[in-house]
């Protein structure tokens, strides 16, 4: 079956100083990984429910506020290389990284010890101008980015 997923890239600033919120999962897998290893804020779905509102909701538990009250840009539909969709909206906003409140999961950590340790699901947002972003977001979901700068004219 098809995983489903939906999610947020929040933008500010103009053209010619436009910045975009990516968000670093958390956890030991990801711990030291940086460039190609970013996300917008996004989670999976169940086929049926409305993409915009679990984009809405999973922005809200991974970055502990909800996105405020604007118009969404559709971004539309990808295929990532795990073959999972993911369905992507745009939307201005600011928030500060500093105010981060995300949900945590749990996982046998270290492996084959039987320990179960709980960690943010992220651990670190940040504001990227569009050619960082790039750099940093993991490389299926970069054409979101190109879509959104095209979509207000960059």
């Amino acid at each position: 079956m098809t995983r489903l997923s939906a999610g947020i890239l929040m933008y500010r600033g103009s053209a010619q100083a436009l910045e975009l919120l990516l968000v670093h999962p958390g956890g030991p897998f990801w711990a030291k990984k940086d460039l190609g290893a970013w996300s917008i804020p996004k989670g999976e779905y169940d086929q049926g429910e409305d993409p915009l509102t679990v984009a809405r909701r999973e922005f809200e538990e991974e970055l502990g506020v909800s996105p405020p009250q604007s118009s969404f840009l559709p971004l539309g539909v990808l295929l990532q290389p795990s073959r999972k969709v993911i369905t992507a909206f745009a939307l201005p906003g600011d928030f500060d990284p500093a105010t981060l409140k995300s949900n945590p999961f749990e996982l046998g950590w270290p492996p084959k010890t039987g320990r179960m340790q709980s960690f943010p699901e992220i651990d670190r947002a940040q504001w990227f101008a569009p050619g960082e972003a790039r750099e940093k977001i993991l490389p299926g979901q970069s054409p979101f980015i190109d879509r959104l700068l095209e979509r207000l004219g960059g």
